[in-house]
């Protein structure tokens, strides 16, 4: 096991400023490499109060702006995708990924977002009505609805 101080949000795991106990490799193939987190040390650790006051002035601002976004996300209603399927079957060719709906949400006029905030249930791998989440900020999430259509 080995002690790390978060730099960024990790689902199921903390915020900025979180001092963390994980897995060797988990940090050192994962965190680390990623920028995700530093190596809890007592210089580090006299920094961990530094991020933590810059994260709280950027909260409330990102708080503010992440309400905004999902106000206008939930006003685009459901976001259609086109993607190549096979011939008389629901079954897409390949998958539907996070840069997908991001595109996709874009072209419909919504905001730009980071991939990474968009969250899949699994992989899209037919036509039809599917459910994505959006992690805009640790407390505001929103749900959005991707159809998936056939390509011509």
């Amino acid at each position: 096991m080995v002690k790390l101080i978060l730099t960024a949000d990790v689902t199921g795991l903390g915020g900025p400023g979180d001092i963390v106990e994980v897995k060797d490799g988990y940090g050192r193939n994962y965190l680390l490499p990623r920028g995700l987190a530093i190596v809890a040390t007592k210089g580090a650790a006299k920094q961990v109060e530094v991020i933590r006051r810059a994260q709280e002035t950027r909260r409330v601002r990102d708080l503010d702006h992440a309400k905004e976004i999902k106000a206008s996300l939930e006003g685009l209603g459901s976001v259609t995708l086109k993607a190549k399927a096979a011939a008389g079957s629901k079954k897409l060719f390949g998958s539907i990924t996070t840069s997908d709906v991001v595109s996709a949400v874009r072209a419909a006029g919504g905001p730009t977002l980071d991939k990474r905030a968009v969250e899949l249930s699994g992989h899209i791998k037919t036509l039809g009505k599917h459910s994505v989440s959006v992690r805009l900020h640790p407390e505001v999430t929103v749900s959005l609805a991707v159809e998936v259509a056939a390509a011509s």
